[in-house]
């Protein structure tokens, strides 16, 4: 007998229809194993989707299961962002918050209403403290982004495995160097080997997150080639670390960055990024606008 499983696509971090990161949700996923869902995730073939089943604890939202093409994902930014904003839109949240059970941690979810009332988007907090693991030498940046070496800044810092619950190696390098950069396979195929294993992640995957500094904002870009992902137009578990790492080499007790990525890929994303000093660490929130594409059927 067949199943249908009704689901919904989103463009997150943006207003602007065919802008952002796209996500898909199925907002309803009770009997859907596990396999069901990679063959899902890989047959969009996006960033990630979304699983939501019912959850574990009455006294949350939902457990929420994420999938890029070709693994499962302990927490990720846009598919929060996105599937706050759908169950939002079902009223699943309860006075403005909604609580998501993911294996890094419990996410919470705060929405985002304008001036009317309407809803406007959606703000996550990350599941974990910023943790340091150890740094990615600066010959593998390069030859991975298809830079120079010269082109990766470490006045600040060196490039660094850095993650609030999912691991990214984040590297400061020039404007013009992230304009120009480009993934290269054969050196991320290469490097992945040397490297010690991310935090809770496969020793298969290599993550890197560029950032350069651009006045009061950030321009970003994110390459995971062995994750399925080429680039990524919007990365909120990476904008929330570098966050937290920021906010950790400047002294104060809290900050707000202003993140852009997507824009080389003709898909600007703006990613709001707040970093603050608490009892066990720094911990991040990343938030913004989503809007609504498709909505359709899978039966199986």
């Amino acid at each position: 007998m067949s199943r249908t499983y009704s689901f919904v696509t989103l463009d997150v971090f943006t207003d602007t229809r065919f802008g952002g990161n796209p996500l898909a949700v199925f907002a309803d996923a009770q009997g859907l194993s596990g396999d069901e869902m990679q063959k899902i995730a890989r047959e969009f073939n996006i960033s990630e989707t979304t699983f939501v089943l019912p959850p574990k604890d009455k006294a949350n939202t939902a457990q929420v299961r994420i999938f890029n093409p070709t693994a499962e994902m302990p927490f990720a930014g846009h598919p929060n962002v996105g599937t706050g904003f759908v169950l939002a839109a079902m009223n699943r949240d309860r006075d403005g918050v909604l609580l998501f059970e993911e294996i890094a941690g419990l996410v919470e979810v705060r929405v985002d209403r304008d001036a009317s009332g309407a809803l406007a988007g959606t703000t996550i907090a990350a599941p974990q403290p910023l943790s340091i693991a150890h740094e990615m030498p600066v010959q593998s940046v390069a030859d991975c982004a298809g830079i120079e070496v010269s082109d990766v800044v470490t006045r600040s810092h060196g490039p660094c495995l850095a993650s609030v619950g999912n691991p990214f190696y984040i590297a400061e390098v020039t404007g013009a160097a992230l304009t120009r950069a480009n993934p290269d396979f054969a050196a991320f195929r290469k490097h992945v080997m040397r490297l010690p294993s991310a935090i809770g992640s496969s020793a298969t995957r290599l993550s890197l997150y560029l950032y350069a500094k651009d006045g009061a904002r950030i321009r970003a870009r994110m390459f995971a080639p062995l994750a399925g992902i080429v680039e990524d137009p919007a990365t909120g578990s990476a904008a929330t670390p570098l966050g937290a790492l920021l906010l950790s080499l400047s002294g104060e007790s809290q900050a707000s960055y202003d993140i852009v990525q997507g824009v080389e890929m003709g898909r600007p994303s703006q990613l709001y990024v707040t970093a603050r000093k608490a009892e066990d660490g720094i911990r991040a929130t990343v938030g913004g606008g989503c809007v609504t594409v498709m909505r359709g059927e899978i039966v199986l």
